[in-house]
């Protein structure tokens, strides 16, 4: 399966020339996203070359150590925040594109959504998106397309949730902003491309006391899901090591001036920046079962980079050694390792390529005392005393139906008809309405989104000292200690 924040296409209508679209054509429509979103309404991202590097402690002065410093409270802790029930979630959504229009498309089918607002700087995709609201027996949405005028959504007193679909880096600027008008934010991933956006993002929800959630689709992968029970549960004993990874070849999509990223932004950030750029699927399932912020805590990691090949070699075999493209200097390795260290002793390995030609791959290997697990390139278990081989089939079908986590029973046959990424994002979406309706803590909340984002400055920082160990900040404020792991939740 290959993830790429895109939409599964049968939550769209197509014409009959477009349903066989080959794999190219869907990447490059998926790599929009909403990316056409008012760069110039928010300071320092007048065009994507910008890249929030007025925000970045690597462009600032590189202070390696210096990481690990908190920043005062200025709230109270939202660590298993509960906010009052919403019998409707009314809804405004920044970044119609594919990504965003997949997002109607999944959120139509929950019981209490309204949706109130939709933004894009593209006409079209606004249109479209009601389209699809008025055919599901939706009210239209308010259309907004011009400049800041996302500000104009999160300002209206009509709206609890904004659900952001934007490039990277306008995730940050338009959570906080919703947070200080009082809604909740829910924000594509990463959450955060600098710590001092992290620390945004912390310090607004704690000031707020609204909440702030990453979404993390891969949190809801049903190989994901079930391996988490089977943790808590103890079948893999005491997990001491974890690996995950973003391994995508994605050149062409770089590349692709006309329909590609939008203005060709992630190109951009292969430009400048080294390091981990998108840690977070890999990252977020294996910290949810480590506990992370909730009984251990990320420390301090070390991160180092391959020499940039992938996007030369690609530009050189595609545009020729005479062409702008080849003579562009990339800062990006093509492969990065990132080895976190938690307070606990535990390690994780996050693994960052999306320039070699590979098979889509997130890794998802867990080792514990009793066994281990690991998704790709194949889904497989293995178990003391007998650890030397996998599981026969039979006993690894056995094992999962036994550890088949509850949401994947309750929602996870509707969750694969309505699509998304196989059904993953259906029940990510699905459980963040059902937390808002009845109150409840989110199952990701904006220490997982700082943390887990984190990780993208500070890998760069270790990579340019010479792969230097780096403290993470713990953007819980000691609150980890006494806060207990994400347990096994239910939509009962």
């Amino acid at each position: 399966m290959y993830i790429c924040r895109c939409i599964d296409k049968k939550l769209q209508p197509m014409k009959e020339e477009q349903k066989n679209n080959s794999r190219r054509d869907f990447l490059k429509m998926a790599a929009f996203g909403g990316a056409a979103l008012g760069m110039a309404s928010v300071p320092g991202l007048a065009n994507a070359a910008g890249l929030n590097a007025e925000d970045s402690t690597v462009e600032q002065n590189g202070k390696i150590n210096e990481t690990g410093k908190l920043h005062p409270a200025k709230g109270k802790s939202v660590m298993g925040l509960a906010c009052a029930p919403l019998k409707t979630v009314r809804i405004g959504l920044i970044g119609i594109g594919m990504r965003g229009s997949g997002a109607v498309g999944r959120l139509m089918q929950i019981e209490g959504v309204e949706f109130k607002a939709f933004c894009d700087l593209v006409p079209g995709n606004v249109k479209n998106a009601n389209k699809t609201l008025t055919k599901g027996g939706f009210k239209a949405a308010t259309e907004y397309t011009a400049e800041g005028d996302w500000k104009k959504v999160c300002e209206r007193d009509d709206i609890d949730l904004i659900y952001t679909c934007t490039p990277w880096y306008l995730h940050t600027p338009v959570a906080v902003y919703a947070m200080k008008h009082g809604k909740h934010a829910a924000s594509e991933v990463p959450a955060a491309m600098s710590l001092n956006e992290c620390w945004q993002l912390v310090d607004t929800a704690e000031e707020t006391q609204r909440h702030c959630q990453m979404l993390e689709n891969c949190c809801y992968d049903f190989f994901e899901l079930a391996t988490l029970n089977m943790a808590r549960n103890g079948v893999f004993g005491d997990i001491y090591h974890a690996e995950g990874a973003y391994n995508h070849d994605l050149r062409e999509l770089k590349f692709d001036s006309k329909t590609g990223y939008y203005k060709m932004w992630r190109l951009e950030y292969a430009k400048k920046h080294n390091g981990n750029l998108y840690p977070t699927h890999g990252l977020g399932p294996v910290a949810q079962t480590l506990g992370i912020n909730r009984g251990d805590r990320f420390d301090h990691l070390t991160s180092a980079s391959t020499a940039q090949y992938g996007l030369s070699l690609y530009a050189k075999d595609n545009y020729g050694e005479n062409s702008p493209e080849f003579k562009q200097e990339y800062k990006l390795g093509d492969v990065n390792n990132t080895v976190i260290h938690t307070v606990k002793g535990k390690t994780i390995l996050i693994q960052h390529n999306t320039t070699s030609p590979q098979p889509y791959s997130r890794i998802h290997r867990l080792i514990g005392t009793k066994g281990m697990a690991i998704k790709y390139p194949e889904t497989q278990i293995a178990l003391s005393p007998a650890a030397h081989e996998f599981l026969k089939k039979d006993e690894f079908d056995a094992l999962m139906k036994k550890y088949e986590h509850p949401l994947a029973k309750q929602i996870g046959e509707k969750a694969k008809k309505v699509g998304g990424h196989g059904g993953m994002d259906f029940i990510m979406d699905y459980r963040l309405i059902y937390c808002l309706r009845n109150g409840l803590p989110l199952d990701q909340d904006v220490y997982d989104a700082a943390t887990w984002s984190s990780i993208v400055e500070l890998s760069e920082l270790s990579v340019n000292n010479k792969s230097g160990s780096v403290e993470v900040p713990d953007f819980t404020r000691g609150a980890w200690e006494k806060a207990k792991p994400w347990p096994i939740v239910t939509v009962d």
